[in-house]
């Protein structure tokens, strides 16, 4: 094979995780509630097949031809009942791997919009509630570690592996974090974006918040 043709092929390649099958995005909407900024968060319906009544921000699998951004951003509208114009998006957080899997979170400016007044999908959530912004400024996250160990199949080869049933699989740790506020616990990747927000921002000194989420009216 030439040479030159494999060096066509990957000039303006960019790399992509491996055997990722189903992409989603959520979106971290802020709302303004009482001249200050708030996080709105969904707590699932039961009605659901993957993760009833849980706590989760708007979002859902990308289609087809659309953007992580614009999957995001359908969701929510779909899931909050609120139009594309009232949404502004402020930029794109860390995104997450699980297995075969990529969660793309995006953070987001709700304009225009009286958090008494949204009317959910009701087919998708329970009910929603917001949580002022300052809170998770001032908060560190509970963390505590899972352990994910590799099992396999009877009939894998070990023999084809160095050391055999004895091979040192990596054992990996992952940190969950936790959010208590009021009678909510926020948990799992919800959390893990809100603390990557926070560390994004950079707005937290030794002695106080660089930052004040009040409005400038």
């Amino acid at each position: 094979m030439d040479i030159s043709y494999i060096e066509q092929i990957f000039k303006k390649r960019q790399g992509k995780p491996m055997e990722i099958i189903h992409n989603y995005a959520v979106l971290m909407p802020l709302v303004t509630v009482n001249e200050e900024w708030h996080v709105i968060f969904e707590v699932r319906s039961e009605k659901l097949d993957r993760q009833p009544n849980e706590i989760s921000f708007p979002g859902g699998k990308v289609e087809i031809g659309e953007s992580f951004s614009e999957g995001a951003i359908r969701e929510t509208c779909e899931e909050l009942n609120i139009k594309y114009e009232n949404i502004t998006l402020l930029g794109e957080l860390d995104y997450i791997v699980s297995t075969n899997s990529a969660v793309y979170g995006f953070a987001g400016l709700l304009k225009d919009i009286d958090i008494d007044s949204i009317k959910y999908s009701e087919d998708e959530v329970d009910h929603i509630f917001t949580v002022p912004l300052d809170f998770f400024i001032n908060t560190e996250p509970e963390i505590h570690y899972t352990k994910l160990e590799v099992t396999t199949n009877e009939d894998f080869p070990y023999h084809m592996i160095q050391n055999g049933k004895d091979y040192n699989w990596h054992k990996k740790k992952q940190a969950v974090h936790f959010y208590v506020y009021d009678d909510y616990v926020i948990w799992g990747m919800t959390a893990r974006f809100i603390k990557n927000f926070i560390d994004i921002l950079n707005i937290v000194t030794e002695d106080q918040p660089l930052l004040s989420t009040k409005l400038k009216i």
